[in-house]
C-alpha cells in the first residue's frame, strides 16, 4: 500500500510565500512522476504543475513564474514553491504520483489534500 502526505498549507496574505511538500511511503519500486493539482470550490480539479523522474517539469499557464516543483528522488518526495500568491491560488492542493510499486505494477496515488488560503 503506497500512501502520499501534504505538508504546507495554510493562510497567506496575497502576495506571500507557501512550500508544500509531499512525502512517500510503501513499497515503492520507482516514481514516474509525481505532481499537484488543486480544486478550487465549485471548480473541477486542475493541474498545476509536475515532474517527471528525468527532471522534465511542467506547468499550468496560471502559475508559470510563480511555483516552482522540485523533487528529491532519494527520498522519493516532491515540493511546491509557491511565491507572489493570488487570491484565485485559494483551494486544496493535491499531491499525485505514478508509481511502479513492489512486487510489480504500476499505480497512481493521492494525497489527502492541504488547503491554502490567499486572503489579507
Amino acid at each position: 500500500q503506497v500512501q502520499l502526505v501534504e505538508s504546507g498549507g495554510g493562510l497567506v496574505q496575497p502576495g506571500g510565500s507557501l512550500r508544500l511538500s509531499c512525502a512517500t511511503s510503501g513499497s515503492i519500486f520507482s516514481v514516474i512522476a509525481m505532481g499537484w493539482y488543486r480544486q478550487a470550490p465549485g471548480k473541477q480539479r486542475e493541474l498545476v504543475a509536475n515532474i517527471r523522474s528525468g527532471g522534465d517539469t511542467n506547468y499550468a499557464d496560471a502559475v508559470k513564474g510563480r511555483f516552482t516543483i522540485s523533487r528529491d528522488n532519494a527520498k522519493n518526495t516532491v515540493n511546491l514553491q509557491m511565491n507572489n500568491l493570488k487570491p484565485e491560488d485559494t483551494a486544496v492542493y493535491y499531491c499525485n504520483a505514478e508509481l511502479i510499486i513492489l512486487p510489480g505494477g504500476r499505480v497512481g496515488a493521492w494525497g489527502q489534500g492541504t488547503l491554502v488560503t490567499v486572503s489579507s
